[in-house]
């Protein structure tokens, strides 16, 4: 049970992959980390999805503490909607702490993630570079109508710095319609954190520069390992009822309102 770069190349994009130099895959899989990620792979394969996060987050020795999580109810049907400073890491660590209160968990996450065998049972993949998977629109749809509880980051990729503060992109709508129409209601959540001033200052060149291709985000495995050692803060807001968010207002609207209440909790002393 292994990943190769040079596969998941070839699987997502065929008629690409022919045309990368060998020089160029082997640099990607070394800042993918492929052989550290084989490791991991390799050693936890006997876990299944939520220990195999226990194990990684254990190694990597990452520590986080949350506030707010057991104000929550136990039987209650949520979406989990949070900031994304780390593109990575915050996903294994939320879910690691949902699924200590509700049993198990299911994170919405780029399809390429699906690659990681062991976690695959905890994902519910989005492709964000074409086409839907019927069998992957299926998953979708069936873990919103469970009683799961659901981790998803709706600004679709992780936090940028701009003007010299790091902050998500504008929150995606889908999440609020979601919840309406699954009768869900929304918890919003937030991390305290950033990434290294090398992935910030490659973002905004490239954006400089006109290219609309998220290079930086190959760099984002690179990024996950360097915050080994590291501890961090989850702070899980008060859920904002369905019923609500139904009543009044757009989806587009209330996005933004909760995003709003995510990173107002940094400061909330929750």
């Amino acid at each position: 049970m292994e990943v190769s770069v040079a596969e998941v190349l070839r699987k997502k994009n065929p008629a690409a992959a022919r045309w990368i130099p060998g020089f160029a895959v082997r640099y990607l899989a070394r800042i993918v980390h492929e052989e550290e990620v084989n490791s991991y792979l390799r050693d936890f394969a006997d876990l299944d999805a939520i220990h195999f996060v226990r194990a990684c987050l254990e190694r990597m020795r990452i520590g986080y503490r949350a506030e707010g999580m057991e104000k929550l109810d136990p039987q209650g049907r949520y979406i989990f909607a949070s900031n994304h400073p780390f593109g990575g890491v915050d996903g294994l660590m939320l879910a690691d702490e949902v699924s200590k209160h509700f049993g198990d968990v299911r994170v919405v996450v780029n399809d390429i993630l699906m690659n990681l065998t062991p976690l695959a049972p905890l994902f519910i993949p989005v492709n964000k570079h074409g086409r839907q998977n019927p069998a992957y629109l299926r998953m979708f749809n069936e873990a919103f109508d469970s009683q799961l509880p659901i981790v998803t980051f709706p600004a679709g990729l992780c936090s940028r710095r701009t003007n010299g503060t790091v902050a998500d992109a504008p929150w995606k709508s889908n999440f609020v319609k979601r919840a309406v129409a699954s009768r869900r209601d929304i918890v919003p959540v937030h991390f305290d954190g950033e990434l290294s001033n090398f992935f910030y200052r490659l973002s905004n060149i490239r954006k400089r520069l006109g290219i609309k291709a998220n290079i930086e985000m190959l760099y984002l495995a690179d990024e996950m390992f360097k915050q080994g050692g590291r501890h961090f803060d989850i702070r899980i807001g008060d859920p904002v009822p369905w019923q609500e968010i139904r009543a009044e207002g757009t989806p587009a609207r209330w996005a933004e309102r909760i995003r709003t209440n995510a990173y107002n909790l940094k400061n909330s002393g929750r």
